[in-house]
């Protein structure tokens, strides 16, 4: 929101509201919005871009289906599998034991995360079994009713962000960023260099 409410060129009207079903459509509809874009800002409006599209608003850009797609471990690993690609050993589990378990036979470290959170809150790598079980607490909070996401954490991995722009699958314009620290660290976090320097 700073980046909007500093620079008066950036859009026409500016609101404080907290961001909830309700008042997102009370604005969409008081401004006649041809659309919504809720790909920007972190893990409230990917949890509202399904809501908003059942009561009939337009999703600019990643459609809701599309982001549950990308929140669902399930889903992804899917996808995934189905495009041939590799990806660590995971597990979606309910209980601390299994957990730990899960933990105990890929061996640590492991990234724990809630399922469906796409925005880094709770995600953590545990180096030991006295921090799973501290960071499983934690992602049990943030994800409230959702199960928790154990996978095998790759050790000296590097981290690329590939962000586009597209039009009905064609690609109009990309950047492709770097991420300075190993992976592990959230992209809010990072520090990111464009353009890449060290993929070859």
């Amino acid at each position: 929101p700073e980046t909007v409410s500093t620079d008066y060129d950036e859009s026409d009207r500016l609101y404080f509201e907290e961001l909830t079903l309700e008042r997102v459509l009370d604005i969409y509809e008081r401004e006649g919005a041809s659309g919504i874009v809720v790909s920007v800002g972190g893990q409230i409006p990917n949890n509202l871009a399904g809501p908003l599209t059942d009561f009939g608003a337009k999703i600019l850009g990643t459609s809701a289906r599309d982001i549950e797609r990308a929140e669902d471990r399930r889903q992804f690993s899917d996808m995934l599998d189905g495009m041939g690609l590799q990806q660590p050993a995971w597990s979606v589990l309910k209980n601390k034991d299994d957990a730990i378990q899960f933990a105990r036979d890929v061996g640590f470290p492991v990234l724990v995360r809630p399922s469906f959170v796409l925005s880094g809150a709770a995600m953590r790598v545990a180096a030991d079994e006295t921090q799973l079980r501290n960071f499983l607490g934690l992602a049990t909070e943030v994800g409230n009713d959702k199960p928790i996401v154990v996978t095998k954490f790759i050790l000296n991995a590097k981290e690329i962000e590939f962000d586009a722009v597209a039009n009905k699958g064609t690609i109009l314009n990309y950047a492709i960023g770097e991420h300075l620290e190993n992976a592990g660290v959230h992209s809010g976090d990072a520090t990111v260099v464009l353009p890449a320097q060290k993929l070859m």
